[in-house]
């Protein structure tokens, strides 16, 4: 997990990749959802979705861990620099996708097993698209939703419709170690 002064991340930002909706760093809910992930490895993996993926650890980790054939989507193509710099250095690669939530079909979800994000519900106007997002995702049929944060107010009330339409669970969860992080994960098993 290079930080932004690592010399593959300079090089990338040297290159003039400027991310714009967020994606300038490694946020540390992603280091949530590894260790979530590393102790409750969900049963069906082989097909995952990072959704706002960012730098892709999580995603770049679902590869490099579980083996999984991982489609990293942001809304914001200059990430994707940074996630290729990141997974290079963790010997993987991921499939780019170019969408924003709303533009993820119920269809195009139905081909992933799992669907992971980290930090995506960070503005106000981001609660119905994520929401919307976990609905077609259960709609159609991927069996683990994980999504993780550090608790803010917009992800707790986007977790909280979740509970009530799909048996959510919202689960407070901290890491130590190299990185260290707390917050909580919405868990849907949807099997």
């Amino acid at each position: 997990m290079p930080t932004a002064s690592h010399p593959a991340i300079r090089k990338v930002r040297r290159q003039g990749q400027h991310p714009s909706i967020h994606g300038n760093k490694l946020w540390k809910s992603s280091c949530l959802l590894l260790d979530y992930l590393g102790k409750h490895t969900p049963q069906h993996h082989a097909r995952v979705l990072d959704a706002g993926c960012g730098w892709g650890i999580a995603g770049i980790w679902c590869a490099a861990k579980l083996g999984a054939e991982v489609t990293s989507m942001d809304a914001d193509p200059e990430v994707f620099p940074y996630l290729d710099a990141v997974a290079a250095l963790n010997g993987v690669h991921t499939r780019h996708l170019v969408k924003r939530f709303e533009q993820l079909t119920t269809r195009e979800l139905s081909s992933y097993d799992m669907l992971i994000a980290a930090d995506v519900c960070f503005w106000d106007e981001l609660v119905k698209p994520v929401s919307n997002l976990v609905n077609r995702a259960v709609r159609a049929g991927v069996k683990h939703i994980i999504i993780a944060d550090p608790e803010r107010p917009t992800f707790l009330e986007m977790a909280r419709g979740c509970v009530e339409r799909h048996y959510a669970e919202v689960i407070p969860w901290q890491c130590r170690g190299s990185v260290e992080a707390r917050g909580a994960l919405m868990v849907i098993e949807n099997a």
